[in-house]
């Protein structure tokens, strides 16, 4: 049996179509008109299992919501689809610099959408979990839990942070290029920014103290992890 998936949208009429759309497909839905309406409903339960959610609203911005979302313990890591009329790259951007799993531009085609949405739950639980050591050097951590920790101090990430880590320690040793990250752990086509990897991995280091090292940059390449740090001299 398919999840639930929340709604967030003040246009009655969109609501109507895609609560049928997804209905259809074999979700259940609930919907929400406000901002402040939806953080209610994805904090209740029985929480939805991803968000559908309109940047325009008429209580506060989808990126506010995004991030209400983003702190709250029972929501931090909800997946969230960003729905808008806004195009520019700068508007995708700043959606996924505040959490958002993906993002859709008005108008857009119910079957893309409903692609989008599988793939977004696809990605919630990706196949190299299993490759992800409990332990890795001086890293701990609990993919259940979404939880980090360097030696005995908790690390907080984000949910992206934590995709992003736990992504590049599945592929520990091997090379991965900003594109292929872009398309596994932000669900996007390449080409979008690489600014956007850039910016979370700089972030990611910065969470990660004094083994920020272990994420390793190859200039012109993209992004490795390893605890070996002899290799980084002759890599960087």
């Amino acid at each position: 049996m398919n999840g639930l998936i929340l709604i967030v949208e003040d246009e009655r009429d969109l609501v109507a179509t895609l609560e049928y759309a997804l209905e259809k497909e074999g979700f259940r839905t609930r919907s929400a008109y406000t901002g402040r309406q939806a953080l209610e409903i994805a904090a209740s339960e029985p929480g939805p299992e991803l968000v559908l959610l309109d940047l325009m609203l008429p209580d506060m911005s989808g990126t506010q919501v995004c991030q209400g979302l983003r702190t709250g313990e029972r929501t931090k890591n909800l997946p969230v689809i960003m729905m808008t009329a806004k195009s520019e790259e700068v508007d995708r951007v700043v959606g996924f610099e505040v959490g958002a799993d993906d993002y859709v531009v008005k108008p857009f085609s119910l079957r893309e959408l409903m692609l989008r949405i599988r793939a977004v739950l696809r990605r919630k639980a990706p196949n190299e979990t299993a490759a992800v050591p409990s332990s890795y050097g001086r890293l701990r951590v609990d993919m259940d839990g979404h939880r980090v920790w360097v030696d005995d101090a908790e690390v907080v990430l984000t949910a992206l942070e934590f995709r992003l880590l736990t992504t590049l320690i599945a592929r520990r040793g091997r090379v991965q290029t900003r594109d292929a990250l872009l398309g596994d752990v932000w669900g996007v086509q390449p080409g979008l920014t690489t600014r956007t990897v850039d910016t979370h991995v700089r972030r990611l280091r910065k969470k990660l103290g004094e083994v920020a090292d272990y994420v390793q940059t190859l200039r012109g390449v993209g992004y490795r992890f390893t605890t070996d740090l002899r290799e980084r001299e002759e890599d960087l």
